[in-house]
């Protein structure tokens, strides 16, 4: 883990010209996701900035929810480390919690669409949610490394949800464009 971060919030957003993914590899396989420059524009800059960075490297998903999500992002792996700002962008109020959709991970005091660094994929068919989490985007490639992830036994087998008994470590995140 990396402890608590303090990095500048991002300025730029991103060319929404391109199609950005960033490529999580894992050593459970790899995904990627597609991110959401046109309904999520300064969501998905702040996430492409975070993997441009390393930020995302050696960090592990400290959370899986089965038939849920799996949730990763913590500098700190305890569930409420952040990069040290957040942003703040309101998700399209339409918006499903889908499987394979990236969304970010929040408190239940912060306001809807606040971000940092965590982000959660959906497993569930449809998770279910009030469109209160900021998108990033959606798995376009890899789902079947998500799903694998979200089904490994928990640190904890009598709970419903928490750590993987096994660390699911986010080897590398890149960040490419097309």
């Amino acid at each position: 883990m990396k402890g608590e971060q303090r990095l500048k919030k991002p300025q730029r957003l991103l060319d929404p010209s391109k199609t950005w993914d960033v490529t999580f590899t894992t050593n459970c396989g790899s995904f990627t996701v597609r991110l959401d420059t046109a309904r999520a524009p300064k969501t998905a800059a702040s996430f492409a900035s975070l993997a441009k960075k390393g930020f995302y490297d050696d960090l592990t998903f400290h959370r899986i929810a089965p038939n849920f999500v799996i949730q990763g992002g913590d500098p700190t792996g305890s569930g409420s480390g952040n990069p040290g700002y957040t942003v703040v962008e309101r998700p399209p109020r339409d918006l499903k919690y889908w499987h394979g959709v990236v969304a970010m991970a929040k408190s239940g005091t912060e306001p809807d669409g606040a971000s940092g660094s965590q982000f959660f994929v959906v497993i569930a068919q449809d998770a279910q949610l009030p469109p209160q989490y900021a998108l990033v985007g959606r798995v376009v490639k890899g789902l079947e490394t998500v799903d694998t992830i979200g089904v490994l036994p928990l640190a904890d087998p009598s709970s419903r949800d928490g750590p993987p008994a096994e660390p699911v470590v986010i080897e590398t995140a890149t960040l490419s464009s097309h």
